[in-house]
This record gives C-alpha cells, structure tokens and sequence, in this order.
C-alpha cells in the first residue's frame, strides 16, 4: 500500500475542501430562506400560493438534482434575453453560481415541506393553552409553536443538510473544481481510482459525521426533556443521529 499516494491525494482534495464548503454553505442558506417563503405561502390559506407552492414542490422533488443543474447551467444561456441581461447573465454563466442557484432550489422544496410537517405536527393543545393565557398570535408563535416546529424538524432537515453535502459533489459536472472534481482530476492523472475516490469518500464521511454531530447538539439545546435537572448528577446521553 502506498501511503505516500494517499497522504498526497488526501492533502490534494482537503485543498478544495473550502470551495465545497462555500457551495454547500450559500447553496443551503438561500434554499433555507426560499423554503421559508414556500412554507408561508403554503400555509398562508391564499390559495394561488398553495397552488404555486405545491407545483414548485412538484417538479424540484420530482426531477433529479442533475438534470436541474443541466437545466441551469446549459439551457437558460440558450435564451437572447437571459444573454442580454446585465442582471441574470452574470450569475447564469458562471458554472459556481449555476451550482449554487440549483442547490438552493432543490433543497427549498424539501425543506418546505418538512417545515410544513413539523407546523402542523405541534400539539393542538400547546397551541390552546397559549390562547388561554392570553398570548397575541406573533407570542405564540415565538414562544410556543416555533420552539417545537424546530425541535420536530431538525432530525429531517439535518438529514436533508447532510444530503446537500453529498450532492456538492454534482459541482464538477460544470468544470467546478472542488473536492470531486480534484478527485477526478487526480484520477484521470494516475488511473488509480479506487485510492482516489477512497480518500474522497473518507473525507465526505468525516463532513458529514460533524454536520451530523452538530445537529445532534443543537436537537439536544432544544429538547429540555434530555438536559439534567438542576442538581442531577447523572449523564443524559444527547439523541443519536442517523447519517
């Protein structure tokens, strides 16, 4: 085994490891800010929201993540006005923010509906037991209903972060060089994939383990029920995450 081979691919592909953690990072940030509007609009009761919001969820869920950067990248430069504009030309032939606008996309449509889900999973009567202290609605809202909508939804959100990680990879399909793409190219130069890709992986797996991690940490904040009580000496073990 050749450990000279792996500490210099490992150190090849750790250097693009800020270029994917940048994509990953406003990727997940814009989706989170778009799913935020989705999952408002889905419950606002305006009905042609609900309509939009539910086509939107439609075709990003329904349709590879792949095919949607394709889309992106190669088909809207095709149009003369998208070309032309001093606005959306800039942004759309630039493969780093062709990859980032499709991310962002993608995972709103997921997270909206797990926002949607863990809404409507709150207790009825926490909700009731608001009202009857006398609560205005945006109180509630912040004191009662958003505290456990989060909780409820950080174990499907973590996992969908966890997803979109995975999915920076897709990046070196339009000549991104990030961790994969360096990969690749490290590859395609000495025709040794299985060490390549095996160092990759290790380190997509470590990413991973700390996203999963610190998520774990924060659905523990979160959860009073698995903190010690004042006092209590023994060691509450935090909820185990699956990756």
């Amino acid at each position: 085994m050749d450990f000279d081979f792996y500490l210099s691919t490992m150190w090849s592909v750790l250097k693009a490891l800020p270029l994917t953690l940048e994509i990953w990072f406003f990727g997940v940030a814009i989706g989170l800010v778009l799913a935020t509007g989705l999952t408002w609009l889905r419950a606002s009761g305006y009905k042609l929201g609900e309509y939009f919001t539910r086509a939107y969820v439609f075709v990003f869920r329904g349709s590879p993540l792949l095919v949607q950067l394709y889309l992106i990248y190669f088909g809207l430069s095709q149009f003369d006005f998208i070309r032309h504009s001093p606005i959306l030309w800039p942004i759309l032939r630039d493969p780093m923010y062709c990859t980032i606008v499709a991310m962002a996309l993608n995972t709103a449509a997921y997270s909206s509906e797990i926002f949607r889900g863990s809404l409507r999973a709150v207790p009825v009567g926490q909700i009731e037991a608001a009202k009857a202290f006398g609560m205005p609605a945006f109180t509630r809202f912040r004191l009662v209903t958003l505290p456990i909508a989060l909780r409820l939804a950080l174990p499907a959100y973590s996992t969908e972060i966890i997803l979109m990680t995975k999915a920076t990879a897709l990046a070196s399909v339009v000549t991104i060089m990030e961790m994969m793409g360096t990969a690749q190219k490290i590859q395609h130069d000495t025709f040794r994939p299985i060490e390549v890709l095996t160092c990759a992986g290790v380190i997509y797996l470590l990413l991973n383990l700390s996203i999963a991690r610190l998520f774990a940490w924060v659905e523990y904040l979160l959860s009073p029920h698995l903190r010690p009580a004042p006092g209590q000496s023994q060691q509450i073990k935090p909820v185990p995450e699956v990756l």
